[in-house]
């Protein structure tokens, strides 16, 4: 199955990576670690896309977001009948219910 990644998606890894790099102050070399485990995590669900259990916090949209973990990320992910859909990288260290907006 292919997995692919929405804009929304690649945003939110974007401003955790940029996050990471100013507030945490975290070296290149750790973030571009995180990154590669992050995707890694992501193309793995090409293997096993019912891995991951549904996302509570999603439910009240009925459309079936699914989630996996990897470190303080959560991979929020929908399946389609050829092809998975990754739509958002929320780091877990932010408040749950900004995943709902």
């Amino acid at each position: 199955m292919k997995v692919i990644y929405t804009d929304q998606a690649i945003d939110s890894l974007e401003e955790a990576i940029k996050f990471l790099r100013e507030k945490q102050k975290l070296p290149p070399a750790k973030i571009d670690s995180i990154i590669t485990q992050l995707f890694d995590r992501a193309d793995s669900l090409s293997e096993n896309p019912r891995s991951g259990p549904y996302e509570e916090y999603l439910e009240h949209l009925g459309e079936g977001h699914r989630r996996i973990v990897e470190g303080h990320f959560k991979i929020i992910y929908k399946m389609y009948s050829d092809y998975i859909k990754i739509v958002d990288f929320f780091d877990t260290r932010q408040d749950p219910d900004k995943m709902r907006r």
